[in-house]
């Protein structure tokens, strides 16, 4: 027997984010619960984006069809049936069901009193850093905003472009951040030959990798930069579901997954394996999330090159606290809890 719940939740940014297209101030989220007979309870959160077409309004109006199946299939255990039928009531509305997914993986594994990633039988000292990104915004702030990332100890950075001050935006990054990992995302803003052009510009400041230089739509756009660029692509708007990664291999060196893009933990474990399958690295990165979600992407870390997995860090004070992560560091070894993690402040 399992019952369910959800609420919305509504939590101011510490700082208004700002990427290509547009500013954000607030993060709603869609927190759903499932308890046990026994009143153990597995929590998760939806962080949906109106870019991929989902609401909290979406997600809440979807919820009940959703949490219907659980508490009909009753087993904690049986997530695998429970995301297969979920998909079939509910073809897409992707972070609606990937709420669902974290709140059963969570639950199944304080049942078995284990982290979540020692159920998957991963190793924990093999996560990579979360970067912290540094959102859009006019120049004199960037700068302030790298320079405290990097002096609180951020060494990993990603920086949002996408503007006609993109490279003086980098200069200032470089400037205030001289020893950092530098990565760029410019949320498909630029034309292909604006972004070969800007490959060349960032390799000389020792950028990393550029993340979605062109539109999702724009595949041959994305093979020419792909063929021409200074610097490895990532895709991120390109990349939705598995179902991409073939489309996707010869014009990409790193798949960037979301879970409120792929639809649970179930499906995105297949999408790491997919894009591994096709030769790509891979990223997880989020949206902005508490913690209830941000958690159990930690627990995937072991399966990364790279973790984009700061999304609770934007939020002005998260009601959940999830895997220690200091200066970004995807600490497991630390996790002194079974489930995800994620537990109420």
């Amino acid at each position: 027997m399992l019952a369910t719940e959800f609420e919305r939740v509504s939590m101011p940014l510490a700082e208004p984010f700002g990427i290509a297209r547009g500013v954000q101030t607030e993060a709603e989220n869609v927190v759903v619960r499932v308890e046990d007979e026994g009143g153990m309870t597995g929590v998760g959160a939806a962080a949906p984006s109106s870019h991929y077409g989902e609401t909290a309004d979406t997600v809440e109006a979807v919820l009940p069809d959703l949490l219907s199946v659980v508490e009909e299939v009753g087993d904690a255990h049986a997530i695998d049936r429970i995301e297969r039928e979920m998909a079939e009531t509910v073809r897409r509305n992707p972070a609606a069901r990937t709420a669902v997914s974290i709140a059963l993986h969570d639950l199944a594994a304080k049942r078995l009193g284990v982290p979540l990633y020692r159920l998957w039988g991963l190793d924990p000292s093999r996560t990579p850093t979360s970067s912290y990104t540094v959102g859009l915004a006019d120049l004199d702030t960037m700068r302030e905003k790298t320079r405290e990332a990097y002096e609180a100890g951020y060494d990993v950075l990603k920086v949002k472009l996408g503007t006609d001050r993109d490279r003086a935006i980098i200069e200032a990054v470089r400037d205030e951040a001289p020893g950092a990992t530098v990565r760029v995302d410019a949320n498909e803003a630029w034309t292909p030959r604006e972004a070969v052009e800007m490959t060349e510009f960032l390799a000389d400041f020792g950028v990393e990798f550029v993340e979605q230089p062109v539109p999702a739509e724009d595949r041959e756009g994305l093979k020419f930069v792909y063929d021409r660029g200074a610097l490895p692509i990532a895709a991120d708007e390109s990349c939705v579901t598995a179902d991409d990664i073939p489309h996707i291999a010869d014009r990409v060196d790193i798949a960037n997954l979301k879970l409120m893009k792929c639809g649970g933990l179930t499906e995105a474990k297949r999408a790491i394996h997919a894009a591994r399958a096709h030769g790509l690295e891979v990223m997880l990165g989020c949206m902005i999330e508490t913690n209830a979600a941000i958690a159990a992407g930690c627990h995937l870390a072991p399966l990364l090159d790279y973790a984009d997995l700061d999304g609770s860090l934007l939020l002005a004070d998260d009601p959940y606290e999830g895997v220690p992560m200091p200066n970004g560091g995807i600490d497991l070894d630390a996790l002194d809890r079974p489930g995800t993690g994620a537990v109420e402040t």
